[in-house]
């Protein structure tokens, strides 16, 4: 995989004269961050060698070179998942091309369905542990140039950044929680029974994603901080149908409250 990932760089850097200190990895309906980029060079995910292709139709596929405060960054406007039909090293791929295009820091959002009966839809949750239900991006033949072969995950999401994003929250009285995600395959959105085993066994909201690229980033030493917008609620007596346009549409009246934290976190490094 080292050589994929080392020609992949080598594209990259053939047709960006930016090097990022920091990635960001934005989720369903969070494109819009974006529109804070001081955009230097925008490459199709089609157009790199050994990329995955976004499938899902709220992920523009775009890898966004520039400055966002100040902060040379790399973002993924689209991210790639499981459900998609990717094995979970394909999933976490970029994540791997960032480190090695120079990132010291990771920043990733995601949207996802609330568990905790004190959740309401619109909130903001700062990870700080996670629940992974979705097979290991490390499950196979390991390179020790990525890291150890059993990484410790005790303290995978920093707490400096969880911190100050609490206060970031307070500051602006914002809705911002703060718990453990729950990480499925999908793409079903879940059982009235599913949503209870997850409050159960300690999740706090569940999704589709993120957990992979954290594990997978942490392996290789990056400092890693990630966010999610509840969408919708697995609440017994507050469960309804819910579309994939319902998500985006709340992600998307979220999206400059979680874009406000991420900004002043990120000018902080």
């Amino acid at each position: 995989m080292l050589k994929t990932i080392k020609e992949t760089v080598s594209y990259v850097k053939s047709k960006v004269d930016l090097q990022p200190e920091i990635g960001i990895i934005l989720g369903t309906g969070l494109g819009g961050m974006v529109n804070e980029i001081d955009i230097d060079t925008v490459l199709e995910y089609e157009d790199i060698p050994n990329f995955p292709v976004s499938t899902v139709e709220s992920h523009h596929g775009k890898l966004i070179f520039g400055r966002l405060n100040g902060k040379k960054i790399v973002a993924m406007q689209g991210r790639f998942h499981y459900y998609e039909g990717y094995g979970p090293q394909e999933v976490t791929f970029p994540v791997r091309v960032m480190k090695y295009l120079g990132i010291s820091h990771l920043f990733v959002s995601n949207a996802s369905g609330g568990v905790n009966p004190d959740f309401e839809i619109g909130d903001l949750m700062i990870l700080d542990d996670h629940i992974n239900l979705i097979p290991n991006p490390l499950i196979g033949p390991h390179d020790p140039a990525f890291g150890d072969r059993f990484p410790d995950m005790s303290e995978t999401y920093d707490q400096a950044l969880i911190e100050k994003g609490l206060e970031i929250g307070q500051k602006y009285n914002l809705p911002v929680r703060k718990g453990c995600y729950v990480a499925v395959t999908g793409p079903t959105l879940e059982t009235p029974k599913e949503y209870e085993y997850f409050r159960i066994i300690g999740g706090d909201t569940v999704g589709m994603s993120t957990v992979p690229e954290i594990i997978v980033a942490h392996q290789m030493g990056i400092t890693c901080f990630a966010i999610s917008i509840i969408t919708d609620l697995g609440v017994p007596g507050k469960i309804v149908k819910v579309t994939l346009e319902d998500v985006t549409s709340v992600a998307a009246k979220a999206e400059p409250q979680m874009t406000l934290i991420m900004k002043e976190l990120i000018s902080g490094i």
